[in-house]
């Protein structure tokens, strides 16, 4: 009996380290522990020295557990991390601006000038990113970030530029519906309706689909210029708006070769009301703006080609200065680029306010030639060149019948 009791006693202590090695809880380890002393099974000094091993593997776990806790909080911060982009851009630029008039010199301008722009881009899940960007500007101005090196040393502004919500929803791929300030959704073949640094404010939604051979493009938005243009009440209808829509395609009709074409809408509501739309050259402030564009890529040459082109047309002037086309040719070999384009903006064509703010002096009524040339000294950092040969019709200048030259040298750097 006594052989068979102290079998059954070295049993049960082997059960108990099986049980205590074993992942379990404390309280049932406890409680196991109490039972075998309570029967004989193990004697006080047996029982004391399980208690401490219980009492340190027990306390193992909770560092353990809280190491694991910190940790996986850890790596939600780097997941985090691992899906969000700073960038940046900083531009010194030379600008010479020399307006060629017999009777006065007031439109040459010479001025050096900086652009600072700064950006966080983060997924926060896989359906939805957001993005924020600061940029300097020497006012609130849509159509320019840069700000003149003047006013002794004085520190320079910065605006908010983009902040805004892309949703796309797993369900629906290459659909995004974006809100807040954003980059332009519409795709552009030219500067003559939107200065490159203009991002709307509003809502919009872009789709792409493939045709099979073809890429199918849309979008269309709406967006609020100012609330209760007319004065007669903060109500939805007293808003100036803007409504856009584009429908496009980009398919490659033989090897070596590939064509965009495409048509947008851009109609403004309650413009009439609105005499900030009558600016920098118009004459009327009613727009509704037909746009056909189109690009072809030459691939297969010894230096690749492309040709680009828009026409505008507004529906809603009734003058014969309605219409504005561009046509250009640009190419990038190596570190070298180079574009070149003649517009002709007639002065109702476009809304002065959103026109190219360098071409005449950011005027409508005028037309000529725009050409740039760039090198990529090294990853990241270029330096490029941009004159524009313009004959104004509309200029501030004192003579509303000019040439405006204005030259351009850039020293980029990004981020």
């Amino acid at each position: 009996m006594r052989l068979v009791s102290t079998l059954t006693g070295a049993s049960l202590c082997t059960g108990m380290m099986l049980a205590l090695s074993a992942p379990a809880s404390a309280a049932v380890d406890a409680k196991l522990l109490e039972m075998l002393r309570a029967n004989g099974s193990i004697n006080q000094a047996q029982y004391s020295e399980l208690q401490a091993d219980l009492a340190k593997e027990t306390q193992d776990q909770a560092a353990q557990k809280a190491q694991s806790e910190r940790l996986s909080s850890f790596e939600q911060k780097l997941a985090w991390a691992a899906k969000t982009q700073f960038k940046g851009d900083i531009r010194l630029r030379h600008e010479d601006v020399d307006a060629d008039e017999s009777n006065s010199s007031r439109g040459d301008q010479d001025r050096q000038r900086i652009r600072a722009r700064f950006g966080m881009y983060s997924q926060i899940n896989p359906q939805v990113d957001a993005g924020i960007r600061v940029a300097t500007g020497s006012s609130s101005d849509a159509r320019s970030t840069n700000q003149s090196m003047d006013n002794y040393f004085d520190k320079k502004q910065l605006w908010l530029d983009l902040a805004y919500i892309d949703y796309h929803p797993t369900a629906l791929p290459n659909l995004h519906l974006i809100g807040g300030k954003m980059n332009q959704p519409w795709v552009s073949m030219g500067d003559v309706i939107w200065d490159s640094d203009i991002n709307p404010e509003g809502l919009a939604a872009t789709y792409t689909a493939d045709l099979g051979g073809a890429e199918l493009f849309t979008n269309a938005g709406y967006y609020v210029l100012k609330d209760n243009v007319d004065g007669d009440g903060v109500q939805f209808r007293h808003d100036l708006r803007l409504y856009s829509g584009q429908l496009g395609a980009r398919f490659a009709p033989m090897d070596n070769l590939k064509v965009t074409l495409g048509g947008s809408i851009y109609s403004y509501d309650n413009d009439k009301d609105s005499a900030a739309l009558a600016v920098n050259g118009n004459t009327t402030n009613e727009f509704t703006l037909y746009e056909g564009f189109g690009q072809i890529d030459l691939t297969g040459l010894a230096i690749p080609l492309s040709a680009y082109g828009q026409y505008v047309v507004n529906g809603e002037t009734d003058s014969d200065q309605d219409t504005a086309w561009l046509a250009g040719l640009k190419t990038k070999l190596g570190a070298f680029s180079l574009d070149y384009n003649y517009r002709d903006v007639q002065r109702n064509a476009v809304v002065g306010a959103f026109t190219d703010s360098d071409f005449g002096n950011g005027y409508t009524g005028a037309r000529g030639h725009k050409i740039k040339v760039g090198y990529e000294i090294d990853k990241n950092f270029s330096v490029g060149a941009a004159y524009l040969m313009a004959q104004s019709d509309s200029s501030n200048l004192p003579s509303t019948d000019t040439d405006v030259d204005t030259f351009q040298l850039d020293l980029e750097a990004k981020f």
